[in-house]
C-alpha cells in the first residue's frame, strides 16, 4: 500500500512533497545489540539519539512508524548468561530488557518534539500502555510513533517473531529489519569470506538454506501471511529514511 490517498496527503501537507513510492506504514525492528553500538552492554546515548533523529525524519515525510526493539544489550533468554536458568524466567527477563530499551528510545524521540507511545505486551501501567491492537492503530492514524515492548508477552518467542506479528496486526506495508550487516548473505560474512550477498530471496529459501536472518517462527509467519521484509544495515546514517522512502537497500525478502 503506497501513499496515493488525497486525504492522507492533505493531512501531511505541511511536510515535503511525498514520494509516491514511499511506504505509508512500516514496522521497524531494531536489535537491542544495535543500541549498544558495539559496546556489548547498555545503551549508547549518542547512537540512540541518531536513530531517533532518523525516525523523526521518516515521520516528517508522513510515514506511520511502529517499532519493535530487542533486549539483547541487557539480557537474552538463550544467551550463555542464562544457561542455568529456567527458560521461562530467562525469557521474562529478556522481555523486561526490551521495555528498558523502549522507554529510552521513546525519550530520545520525544526530545525531538514528536508524540511517542510505548505499548507493552506485559502489563505495567505505571510506565507503559498495555498493548491493545485497536488503540495502537489509532495512535498510528493520529501520527504518533508506537514502540511495541515486551515481545509477544510469551516465553519461547523472540522479538523477531514479535516484530512479524505486530507488522501484520497493524497492517504494515513492510517489515524493516535494521541490522549490523547490509543484507542477507549465503553465510555469515563476519566469519566466512566467501559469503555472497543476496539482493532478493524468498522465505522458503531462507528456511531451506537455514540462513540466520530471523528465527524460523518469524520467517514462517511472514511467509504464510505474505509480509515482505527488507534487511538492511543501520550503521550508515540515513538508511532508515532511504528504505522508508521506497529505495531498496540490503536484501528484499518475499513470499
Amino acid at each position: 500500500m503506497k501513499l496515493h490517498s488525497a486525504a492522507y496527503s492533505a493531512q501531511y501537507s505541511t511536510h515535503a512533497i511525498l514520494n509516491p513510492d514511499m511506504y505509508k506504514r512500516v514496522l521497524l525492528k531494531i536489535s537491542g545489540e544495535a543500541l549498544a553500538a558495539g559496546k556489548g552492554f547498555g545503551i549508547d546515548a549518542v547512537f540512540i539519539h541518531q536513530i531517533a533523529e532518523e525516525i523523526a525524519s521518516v515521520h516528517a515525510l508522513g510515514c506511520e512508524i511502529g517499532i519493535v526493539v530487542g533486549g539483547g544489550n541487557f539480557f537474552r533468554g538463550v544467551a550463555q548468561q542464562a544457561i542455568d536458568m529456567d527458560r521461562v524466567a530467562a525469557d521474562h527477563m529478556g522481555m523486561l530488557s526490551t521495555v528498558i530499551n523502549s522507554i529510552a528510545l521513546q525519550d530520545a524521540i520525544e526530545k525531538r518534539g514528536l508524540f511517542c507511545r510505548v505499548m507493552s505486551a506485559i502489563a505495567m501501567h505505571q510506565v507503559t500502555e498495555p498493548y491493545i491492537r485497536r488503540r495502537a492503530m489509532r495512535h498510528l492514524e493520529k501520527g504518533r510513533i508506537v514502540i511495541f515492548a515486551a515481545g509477544t508477552g510469551n516465553p519461547f518467542f523472540s522479538t523477531d517473531t514479535a516484530a512479524s506479528l505486530r507488522a501484520m496486526e497493524i497492517k504494515a506495508d513492510i517489515l524493516l529489519k535494521a541490522t549490523s550487516v547490509d543484507g542477507v548473505y549465503t553465510a555469515d560474512p563476519k566469519t566466512d569470506p566467501t559469503a555472497t550477498k543476496l539482493d532478493k530471496i524468498t522465505y522458503s529459501d531462507i528456511l531451506r538454506l537455514n540462513l540466520r536472518v530471523m528465527d524460523q517462527t518469524a520467517v514462517s509467519l511472514c511467509k504464510d501471511n505474505n509480509m515482505p521484509m527488507m534487511v538492511f544495515s543501520m550503521r550508515e546514517r540515513g538508511n532508515i529514511v532511504r528504505v522508508c522512502n521506497g529505495e531498496q537497500l540490503g536484501s528484499l525478502v518475499t513470499a
